[in-house]
This record gives structure tokens, C-alpha cells and sequence, in this order.
């Protein structure tokens, strides 16, 4: 039985697929509660540290699918909410890729996860306030931290896009592909990323996104605590002493 969500193992990195391509991978209420799940497994499982979302067919996502919103409202997965992801994403990194489009909610899925490859000629857009809406599901708060300020306002106010190139050009894109490579070119910066300590790689990923508008010394003080947890894990004695021994380590996660 087909379902709204894949997944795939491939070594330590989780490739989640948006699964509805004849509806432009367009969130409902199942594919939400799927992705959600998906990200809780990713979470679970200790063999796993990176995961990269994407999409099945011709584009990444599209966005809500307005037929259901008329009926059932947004889809959204407890505190997780819009798409099971835009408020609570994964404790690991998560990297989209992203071919075709990414627009209104698909764009806000995609800058929910920490990283984004895209292919050249994708198109980015918020067009939300052309049907009677606005972008609710976290673009408003995460496109100005993400572009220059008056192009954040500018994609809000129009609902215009902007391709890949510039997206990247201004840096909310992390790597450009080559047309049909986006999810190569991602599972390549997964692996890169998977050699790293699990527990490195999660603490990274909080303090970055935790203490974005925090003050110096709030830094410092939130930073205590994963100091503690990771400086004295079996793995930050397992990276010193491989080091030293110039072999490669064996991380545990713990």
C-alpha cells in the first residue's frame, strides 16, 4: 500500500521522501503525521545520525493541500506542528533537497531542516497571500534570518519566487546541483557529515539554533550543560584517543 512518507537507511543517514507526487508531494493531515514519525525514528535510532527530506516526482513539495485545509484545517502533529516538522524538527541534522519547487508550506518544510541543496532552476516562494493567507508555518520567522531582509519582505509582500542560483547567491542555500543530482549531492554532505560524533552533531546543531538572538553570556550559560553531556562521553574520549592513535573512530552515541 502506497503511503504519504518513505523511507530509506543508507548506512547512518535516514532519506525521508514526501511521497505524494501526483499532488506535488502537497501536505495533508497523513503525510504530516508520517513525516513526524519518521523524524521520531530517525531521533530513536542510535545507528542513525543525519537524515535528508525530499521529494518524490517533479518537485519537492508544494505546500498545504488546500482541499483538505477547507475541510480539516492545516495538518499539523501535536507540538511538532505544520507538516509534523516546522515546529519541532529532528535532534539530529537534517538536510532537504530539494528539486523543482519548494513553495508556500514545501518552502517552510524545507527551511525547518538545518541544511538545503537544491538543483539549479528550483523555485523558492511564500505565494500564500494570493489565496487568502499568509506563510503561518515559520517562513515569516526564518526567511530574514536566512536572506537580506528586504528580499524576505519582498517574497512575503508579492508571493514572487526566487530560484535556486539566487537562493544560494544569498546563502540560504548551502550547495547547487546539477539538475536531477539535488538528493546525490545531499546523501554526499550526509556522509560527510555522518563521520562526526553523534553527540557532537546534536549538540552543534541546538547550540546554532537555540541561541540565534541570545545574548553572550546567555550562550555561554545555555553551552554548560552540553559541555558537560559531550566532553565527558565515551565518544569525546573515543575522538581523543583515536586521534592520537591516527586511526579512525568508533563512535557509540554515548
Amino acid at each position: 500500500m502506497a503511503t504519504a512518507v518513505t523511507t530509506e537507511i543508507r548506512d547512518r543517514i535516514m532519506v525521508i521522501t514526501l511521497n505524494r507526487p501526483d499532488a506535488m508531494n502537497a501536505v495533508n493531515q497523513e503525510l504530516a503525521e508520517e513525516l513526524a514519525a519518521a523524524l521520531e525514528s530517525l531521533d530513536s535510532n542510535a545507528d542513525l545520525s543525519v537524515g535528508i527530506l525530499t521529494g518524490a516526482g517533479r518537485g519537492f513539495c508544494a505546500g498545504m493541500d488546500l482541499k483538505e485545509f477547507v475541510s480539516k484545517g492545516m495538518p499539523k502533529v501535536g507540538d511538532r506542528g505544520f507538516g509534523g516538522i516546522t515546529e519541532r524538527c529532528s535532534k539530529k541534522p537534517i538536510i532537504s533537497a530539494v528539486e523543482g519547487f519548494a513553495l508556500a508550506g514545501g518552502l517552510e518544510l524545507a527551511l525547518s531542516t538545518d541544511l538545503i541543496v537544491a538543483a539549479k532552476g528550483a523555485k523558492f516562494g511564500i505565494p500564500e497571500v494570493g489565496v487568502g493567507l499568509f506563510a503561518g508555518a515559520g517562513a515569516l520567522l526564518r526567511l530574514p534570518r536566512v536572506l537580506p531582509y528586504a528580499q524576505a519582505m519582498k517574497m512575503a509582500l508579492t508571493g514572487a519566487p526566487i530560484t535556486a542560483e539566487q537562493a544560494h547567491d544569498f546563502g540560504m542555500v548551502a550547495e547547487l546541483a546539477e539538475k536531477g543530482e539535488a538528493l546525490a549531492t545531499a546523501i554526499n554532505l550526509a556522509e560527510r557529515i555522518a563521520k562526526n560524533a553523534p553527540l557532537g552533531l546534536i549538540a552543534s546543531k541546538e547550540l546554532i539554533r537555540e541561541m540565534q538572538g541570545r545574548t553572550e553570556a546567555e550562550f555561554w550559560q545555555y553551552q554548560k550543560a552540553q559541555i558537560d553531556t559531550v566532553f565527558n562521553s565515551e565518544d569525546g574520549v573515543e575522538g581523543a584517543t583515536a586521534f592520537a592513535e591516527k586511526r579512525a573512530p568508533n563512535w557509540k552515541g554515548c
